[in-house]
């Protein structure tokens, strides 16, 4: 197939699902990411506090506050897609 098809089809499609449709794509796309960056972050962290277990609670801080923004920024891109479905 053709680039030019390919991105004339894109555009077909994001066309067809609208805005609504595209917030909530974006929305999920974060949703997934977070979950996939929180279980590094928790994979990670249980690997570091296994290799030095006197700096658990060192990592287990930065561990929760990595989770809280990454859990924020979630949140964000819940709100993103609740106002996109409502335009």
């Amino acid at each position: 197939m053709d680039l030019m098809m390919l991105a004339q089809d894109a555009v077909t499609a994001a066309s067809a699902i609208g805005n609504a449709g595209l917030a909530c794509v974006g929305a999920g796309l974060a949703i997934i990411g977070a979950g996939l960056g929180i279980g590094n972050i928790g994979s990670k962290a249980a690997e570091g506090i296994a290799r030095q277990p006197e700096a658990g609670n060192k990592i287990q801080t930065a561990m929760i506050i990595s989770a809280a923004l990454i859990e924020g920024a979630t949140m964000f891109a819940l709100v993103i897609c609740i106002m996109g479905l409502g335009s």
